[in-house]
């Protein structure tokens, strides 16, 4: 258009998005553990789950946490975490709640600096007393 003004160089967008890392576990994942999967992301199960089909929604591109993710990335991984929502209902009919987390640095719990979001299934019963959830992070905070 003659007054399209906008320079912006997108040839660059695609290579961005393949960015892996040699030695990263989630960036060398084998095919045979995706449960679910977009042009951007994908979805395992937790290799150590805290509860049956806790899973991991992850971005293909190597990048350290969720505030490094792009729109479209965030787009991806939070329309998978709906999707794997709705697939673990349909699996297991006694998950009655979820906890969606995710650790960015390592002063907050980061070991795999590969950006992952957990999708942790709850059931009614499974701790003594739920609530607080996720405040249980930092000792004798959950209570209020």
């Amino acid at each position: 258009m003659k007054r399209d003004r906008d320079d912006t160089d997108f040839r660059g967008l695609k290579k961005m998005y393949e960015k892996r890392e040699a030695g990263c576990i989630f960036c060398e994942i084998p095919d045979k553990r995706i449960v679910l999967e977009d042009e951007l992301s994908y979805v395992i199960r937790d290799g150590f789950p805290v509860t049956f089909l806790h899973s991991l929604i992850i971005p293909k591109r190597h990048v350290k946490t969720y505030f490094d993710l792009s729109q479209s990335e965030i787009n991806s991984t939070n329309r998978l975490l709906i999707e794997t929502q709705r697939l673990i209902d349909v699996e297991d009919h006694g998950v009655s709640g979820y906890n969606i987390g995710m650790n960015s640095g390592e002063s907050a719990g980061q070991t795999v600096f590969h950006c992952h979001i957990h999708l942790i299934p709850r059931r009614d019963g499974d701790v003594e007393n739920p609530r607080g959830g996720v405040r249980h992070i930092i000792a004798g905070k959950g209570y209020y």
